[in-house]
């Protein structure tokens, strides 16, 4: 019997020919790119430094397309996005020490958000790993050690033969579900050196599958089936699985309401009769959730954000999907099921028995009700009217990408997003800067859609400097700015708890002049003409920017009552 593991693929005679006749002049370097090529990447991302200079030199003698970013972080953001927008490793090329440090905020983000960033950083010499203390420049006693609890695996490389071997594992690792950031560092005398090894042709580029145990999924079957007020809560697991048709099908067949985390944002259509919407951070949805039954929670670890701030206490029996290992049942007893959520929802469906339940619509109907009359009541005509210019002018293919700001809280809440993978935040690890840098890179893996970026003031500070490689490689990234002199949602924060505000205002320049000093159009608008100019940026091919000069005030929250 022969078994596919035994099986072992021939070379072509011009694959021997290419092995036993290396071109010259390569370096180890090449084999970082050869094999990227060979997994199936095409673009890379990151920034030059002095020990990583036998990567970027390695480039321009392969078809990988390099998208240079300005500060190692915005680098990491991009990829980021990139990563989310095509479901494939994104490469991320660092150099030692300070550079690879700096972008540690992003890959926090990308573990937070299950997005797949493959990090490639250099080391010092060989000679100086282990802690050796050598003195070389941007040497660290053990640079992995900081990236450990981060990412989900760390690969070093102490020889070139290893290069390849160490980049597929990384490679699969971040692919893997669940999704998430990898870590691979390379001495710099590995990568300068020449190399007589062959030339990267291919690679095993298909991740491990994490299917659902089948005694589990009978169980929840069996419950969801025979539940008399079944619910659904769909987070970034469904979007990430690319599971949302599943989600609606088992939504439907169970005549189940669906809310979607932050981070599950267009998981389930907006306007279905069954779509509670994403009012996660209300205390009649928490109600509404606390009254099921059975609650099936789909790809969400019902952390802060997805449990009204843990103030979501489920009286019914829970059934949880969950890829990563860490969060099953992390914060509510539970029947677990440890498996990507694609996989686990196609088992469901397979088991289920249809339910009739015609009063599903109307509940939803009514808690959607008691939601809006909670807001009105508030009266933030404001904030609901500049949010809804934003979804009108906004195409409903194109991606959104949205800094920790006034509005995107409300965008979490209030914003559809159109359909899936369609609405990202910095909601998972919540650092600022992530909008403008990640839109760029969302606009690298797709060009045929405009991109819009938001941003507050604040935020936007930490990655101004990228206006420089959007107008590099006009990307057609529109960035909205709502400019309200500080950290705003600091500002809230800490007036409702001391009485006022510290160290939350902001000196800041004028950010349409700016725009225009590196090439790129801007306009200020208000509120009244924000729609009709946000439009028009964004139908424009090229980067832009547009600034919003307003103060938005958050509604009110319920955790706190």
């Amino acid at each position: 019997m022969t078994h596919d593991h035994d099986l072992v693929l021939r070379p072509t005679p011009a694959q021997t020919e290419a092995a036993l006749n290396p071109p010259p002049g390569r370096n180890g370097g090449d084999l970082v790119v050869e094999t990227l090529a060979g997994l199936g990447a095409t673009t890379v991302f990151g920034l030059p430094g002095q020990h990583a200079l036998g990567m970027f030199d390695a480039l321009r003698r392969s078809d990988l397309r390099y998208i240079g970013l300005r500060v190692e972080n915005n680098a990491g953001f991009a990829a980021d996005a990139y990563g989310r927008i095509t479901g494939e490793a994104a490469p991320l090329l660092l150099s030692t020490g300070p550079g690879a440090l700096t972008s540690l905020a992003a890959l926090q983000e990308a573990a937070a958000a299950s997005a797949p960033v493959l990090a490639i950083s250099s080391q010092v010499p060989t000679a100086g790993l282990g802690g050796g203390r050598h003195g070389y420049l941007h040497e660290l006693p053990d640079q992995a050690a900081s990236f450990r609890g981060v990412v989900k695996s760390v690969h070093t490389v102490r020889t070139q033969s290893q290069i390849p071997s160490a980049i597929e594992a990384a490679w699969k690792s971040a692919l893997s579900a669940p999704h998430g950031p990898v870590w691979v560092e390379i001495p710099q005398d590995v990568l300068l050196a020449g190399t007589a090894i062959p030339v990267v042709t291919g690679g095993d580029a298909f991740p491990e599958e994490l299917p659902p145990r089948p005694e589990l999924t009978a169980v929840a079957a069996d419950l969801l089936s025979k539940a008399a007020r079944p619910a659904i809560i769909a987070g970034g697991g469904v979007v990430r699985a690319d599971a949302s048709k599943k989600l609606r099908q088992l939504a439907e067949t169970l005549q189940a309401p669906v809310v979607t985390t932050p981070g599950g944002k267009g998981a389930f259509p907006w306007t279905h009769p069954l779509s509670l919407q994403s009012w996660m951070e209300d205390r009649h949805t928490t109600d509404f959730l606390e009254d099921a039954d059975v609650l099936l929670v789909v790809g969400s670890g019902l952390g802060e954000l997805s449990s009204n701030y843990h103030t979501f206490k489920p009286r019914g029996r829970v059934v949880q999907i969950e890829a990563d290992l860490g969060k099953l049942e992390s914060n509510h007893p539970a029947l677990g099921i440890h498996a990507d959520a694609r996989l686990a929802l196609q088992a469901l469906l397979e088991t289920v028995s249809e339910r009739q339940d015609p009063t599903a619509p109307e509940r939803v109907r009514a808690l959607l009700a008691k939601v809006a009359e909670r807001i009105a009541a508030q009266e933030l005509t404001l904030e609901q009217e500049v949010l809804a210019s934003v979804r009108r002018a906004l195409p409903a293919d194109s991606p959104s990408f949205w800094d920790m700001t006034i509005l995107a809280y409300w965008a979490w809440s209030a914003f559809d997003a159109k359909g899936p993978n369609h609405m990202h935040s910095a909601q998972g690890a919540g650092g600022l800067g992530y909008a403008f840098p990640a839109a760029l890179g969302a606009a690298v893996a797709d060009p045929t859609r405009p991109v819009l970026a938001v941003s507050g003031d604040g935020g936007a500070l930490y990655s101004i400097a990228e206006l420089a490689t959007a107008r590099q490689y006009g990307l057609n990234v529109t960035w909205l700015i709502v400019d309200d002199g500080g950290y705003g949602i600091l500002r809230e924060y800490m007036t409702d708890a001391f009485g006022e505000a510290t160290a939350t205002e902001l000196t800041r320049p004028d950010y349409v002049a700016l725009a225009e000093s590196f090439g790129v159009p801007g306009v200020r608008t208000t509120p009244e003409n924000l729609e009709q100019d946000l439009a028009k940026q964004l139908a424009s091919p090229g980067p832009s920017v547009v600034l919003l000069p307003a103060v938005l005030r958050m509604f009110a929250p319920t955790h706190l009552d």
